[in-house]
């Protein structure tokens, strides 16, 4: 391996990772917001939410994600109701199709996760809080969400670090990130081992970087975990007794 090519190819591949992380944070937020809502009509118990939600979910998690974003990014433009609507401005923008198209994708996969953790909360919790007389919203806040963020955020730090992986296939609708740059750099010095190389230890460092975060807000969301790193002696104690 070129070791003086793998580190200009580095510093080529730097410029890319902002877009990169964009594309995976903005997916990320706007899925999140779709998936709790995905969730809720989940559990409802109402047909009418129920079932388009279960549809919409077998149709995202059913299909794969570059067919969508193909739909998304070349066949909208296809009607010319969608080109004279005030969508076209978002809709013809390669950067936009991407983040809608990651949204829609994770929302599918996040919201059956989101919905596992709300059904993983003890029912006791849930009449102890009405028994104390907490409001629905108060309730929401004070108990069921915390204890369901703390038991979907395992699965759902997977689900974020596809998303981070998945932003490579935007390269295929001219989005010039890591994988965009990178072929771009291949297509020009056919080194197709170093670039890639170098591309994959740029994934690399960044899901670890956010493993470590995803790590350190489980272990906050987690006191009695905090409490056994503070105190092992004491912790162990209590186990074997």
């Amino acid at each position: 391996m070129d070791f003086a090519f793998a580190y200009d190819t580095l510093l080529t591949l730097l410029p890319a990772v902002p877009l990169t992380l964009l594309l995976a944070f903005n997916a990320i937020l706007f899925g999140a917001v779709l998936a709790l809502g995905l969730a809720l009509c989940r559990i409802s118990g109402l047909a009418i939410l129920d079932w388009p939600a279960r549809a919409y979910i077998f149709a995202f998690r059913g299909t794969p994600l570059l067919v969508q974003l193909f739909l998304i990014y070349y066949g909208l433009g296809q009607f010319p109701a969608v080109r004279h609507s005030i969508l076209w401005p978002i809709l013809r923008e390669p950067y936009w199709c991407a983040v809608i198209a990651l949204t829609l994708n994770t929302a599918a996969y996040a919201s059956e996760i989101i919905r596992g953790g709300l059904l993983s909360v003890p029912h006791g919790q849930i009449e102890a809080a009405k028994a104390c007389g907490m409001s629905r919203l108060l309730m929401a806040r004070r108990i069921v969400l915390p204890l369901a963020i703390r038991q979907a955020l395992p699965g759902y730090g997977n689900e974020m670090i596809t998303m981070v992986k998945a932003t490579s296939l935007a390269s295929i609708i001219t989005l010039m990130e890591i994988t965009g740059v990178a072929a771009k750099l291949i297509s020009e010095t056919y080194r197709v081992m170093e670039v890639f190389i170098v591309a994959g230890a740029l994934y690399l460092a960044i899901n670890f970087v956010l493993t470590r975060l995803l790590a350190l807000v489980e272990r906050w969301l987690n006191p009695d975990a905090r409490r056994r790193a503070q105190h092992p002696i004491a912790a162990a104690e209590e186990v074997t007794a």
